[in-house]
C-alpha cells in the first residue's frame, strides 16, 4: 500500500484556494492517486456545525480564545474522523486550511501569538503535521475584495452567511498576511509559498511542481 500523503492549502480569504484544491484533486486522480478532500472548519457533521457558528456574521460575541478553542475542537474531530483514517488507507488528503490558519488568524489576526497555537496543536493534533503546505498569498487588497464580493453573492443567493472574518478591518487581515509570511520563513521545508499576481493556470502549475516533488520524495 502506498504511503498516505497529507497536503494542506493555506492562504488569505479570496486567494483562490477552493479553485486550486479542486484542480489539484483532478490532477491527482489522473495520476491514479485516491484523494480525500476536506476543509477546516467543517468536513464532518460536528465540524459543519462549528463552521456555521464561527463564520456567520451573526456570531458577534465570540471571544478570541473561544474562537481558537472551537477551531481546535473542529480539527480534533476532523483528524479522528477523516484525516487519520484516510492516511492510514494510503490516500492523499487535501485539506483546505489546518493549524497554519489558526496561527495566522487567531495567533496573528487576533494577536494571541504563535506559542499558544503551536502548543495546542501539539496536544490536540498529536503531532500530525502536513507533509506539504501550499500557501497562496496574492496581494492583500485584491484578495480581500474578491472574498467579500464572493460572500455577498453567496448570501444574496440564499447561501450560507460566512462573512464574519471578511468584515474585520484591514489591519486584522494585514496581521494575518504577515503571520503567514512568518510561517513560510520558519518552515521552508514544508511550506511552499506562491505569491504575487499570478493567473489560475500559473498557480496550478506551481502547485503541481511542488506536489510532484513531494510525492517523489515520499515514495
Amino acid at each position: 500500500m502506498s504511503k498516505g500523503i497529507f497536503i494542506t492549502l493555506e492562504g488569505l480569504d479570496g486567494s483562490g484556494k477552493t479553485t486550486q484544491i479542486k484542480r489539484l484533486a483532478d490532477w491527482l486522480a489522473l495520476c491514479g492517486r485516491e484523494t480525500v478532500l476536506t476543509r477546516q472548519p467543517g468536513g464532518t457533521v460536528t465540524g459543519d456545525k462549528i463552521r456555521e457558528l464561527l463564520l456567520s456574521s451573526r456570531s458577534t460575541s465570540i471571544s478570541p480564545m473561544t474562537e481558537m478553542a472551537l477551531m481546535f475542537a473542529d480539527r480534533a474531530q476532523a483528524i479522528a474522523e477523516v484525516i487519520r483514517p484516510a492516511l492510514e488507507a494510503g490516500k492523499v488528503v487535501l485539506c483546505d486550511r489546518y493549524t497554519d490558519s489558526t496561527e495566522a488568524y487567531q495567533g496573528g489576526g487576533r494577536q494571541l501569538g504563535s506559542e499558544l497555537v503551536l502548543e495546542l496543536h501539539r496536544i490536540i493534533c498529536g503531532g500530525l503535521n502536513p507533509d506539504l503546505t501550499l500557501l497562496l498569498l496574492p496581494e492583500l487588497e485584491p484578495s480581500l475584495e474578491r472574498a467579500r464580493k464572493r460572500n455577498q453573492r453567496t448570501t444574496k443567493d440564499a447561501g450560507p452567511d460566512e462573512n464574519r472574518f471578511e468584515l474585520e478591518e484591514e489591519a486584522f487581515h494585514r496581521r494575518v498576511w504577515e503571520k503567514y509570511h512568518e510561517i513560510a520563513c520558519r518552515e521552508p521545508g514544508r511550506v511552499v509559498l506562491i505569491e504575487g499576481a499570478l493567473s489560475i493556470d500559473e498557480v496550478h502549475e506551481r502547485i503541481v511542481q511542488a506536489v510532484e516533488k513531494k510525492i517523489n520524495v515520499l515514495k
